[in-house]
């Protein structure tokens, strides 16, 4: 398995115009179109543990890997 970042806008209920990135990583084998596809399980249960935001948006990404030069 391979990572991938899932990257979900949230903003607040109280405060529409209060919004923010979150990052997670997954465990995942697939390109981000799947990964996006797939991730509203991981967005419920997010959003079940914060009930004071809503999803506007979410995308997957692979996470930036910087190569090391020995």
């Amino acid at each position: 398995m391979g990572f991938i970042e899932l990257v979900v806008t949230v903003c607040a209920i109280s405060q529409p115009n209060l919004c923010e990135d979150k990052h997670f990583q997954l465990d995942f084998d697939g390109s981000p179109a799947q990964c996006a596809q797939q991730a509203q399980p991981y967005i419920a249960e997010w959003i079940g543990e914060h009930p004071k935001w809503l999803v506007s948006r979410w995308r997957c990404n692979y996470p930036d890997r910087v190569e090391r030069r020995v």
